[in-house]
């Protein structure tokens, strides 16, 4: 019997009383910040009947007469708002992104580039819209305007990121040749982030649809509006209509970005993306089918 055997058996579990005392801290300041807001349980209770009574309105869904007509006009221009705004914040945050980078840009163009970045993220879509209806008044292009600052805020930063995680070893064989700025980007930089880029895109796309049906609400276009209407009228089952059309639009617009990303990503066609999401298993390549 040797030493070893002889010393005390080690806990696999040992005490960290730092991280209990942490856990306990969090515990206290949740039930604190409950307390403070008034977080009852009697109040939850009372809550769910009024819940109940409220679903119990909205069924069956109105879509007879011209809400109908009302919902689809209201989608449409919150699908306009969307595509618009996400295609102009793409555009403006790739600058944008490339400046931001650390490991390509130098301190003084990065730093103001992300403090950008960060004004464009300080603030929810909502309430940047308020500012863009004061400014150009009621009406879709204020929705624009606040969808494009949040874009700019949520792409830019993710594409930085994204950029100061690549490989520099394929920037400087691209610079070594004597490629241009421009050519170094093209083929250096940009073909190891293009995937994560398009999945930014495509995430902010899903992200402005959902958006665009809110900043209706303070009158900056889209059925957001509409659906605010509704219930200030008590119109509940109209809302209900209005929900089930947001729903259904933010799943075509899922499909569609799954659409983009098998195309560009995986390097499928949309018959071939199509066709395996409806039953097959294999994925149909490009250039196999060529």
């Amino acid at each position: 019997m040797n030493a070893n055997s002889l010393a005390a058996p080690r806990n696999p579990f040992p005490t960290h009383w730092p991280t209990r005392i942490g856990w306990l801290a969090l515990l206290g300041y949740v039930v604190w910040a409950a307390a403070q807001l008034d977080f009852t349980w009697t109040r939850f209770v009372s809550g769910l009947g009024n819940l109940d009574r409220f679903l119990s309105r909205m069924f069956p869904p109105n879509f007879g007469g011209d809400k109908w007509e009302m919902i689809v006009k209201g989608l449409t221009e919150s699908l306009e708002i969307a595509v618009i705004a996400t295609a102009i914040g793409i555009v403006i945050s790739l600058p944008i992104g490339l400046m931001s980078a650390r490991n390509l840009s130098p301190t003084w163009i990065s730093w103001p580039a992300r403090m950008l970045i960060a004004l464009c993220r300080s603030f929810h879509p909502v309430i940047v819209a308020i500012i863009f209806v004061k400014a150009v008044g009621f009406g879709a292009i204020a929705g624009i305007g606040a969808l494009v600052v949040g874009s700019i805020g949520f792409i830019s930063k993710l594409f930085a990121e994204a950029i100061e995680e690549i490989s520099l070893k394929q920037v400087e064989a691209v610079r070594a040749s004597g490629a241009s700025f421009v050519n170094v980007l093209t083929y250096g930089v940009l073909p190891q982030v293009f995937g994560r880029f398009l999945g930014f895109c495509t995430y902010q796309l899903d992200s402005n649809l959902r958006n665009s049906t809110m900043v209706g609400i303070v009158g900056a276009g889209g059925v957001g509006g509409t659906l605010f209407a509704a219930f200030q009228r008590f119109d509940y089952d109209f809302v209900l209509a209005i929900l089930i059309s947001i729903i259904t639009l933010i799943f075509i617009g899922e499909i569609l970005s799954n659409i983009l990303r098998a195309v560009f990503l995986d390097n499928r066609t949309v018959s071939a993306w199509v066709g395996k999401s409806a039953s097959s298993p294999v994925i149909v390549q490009r250039g196999a089918e060529e």
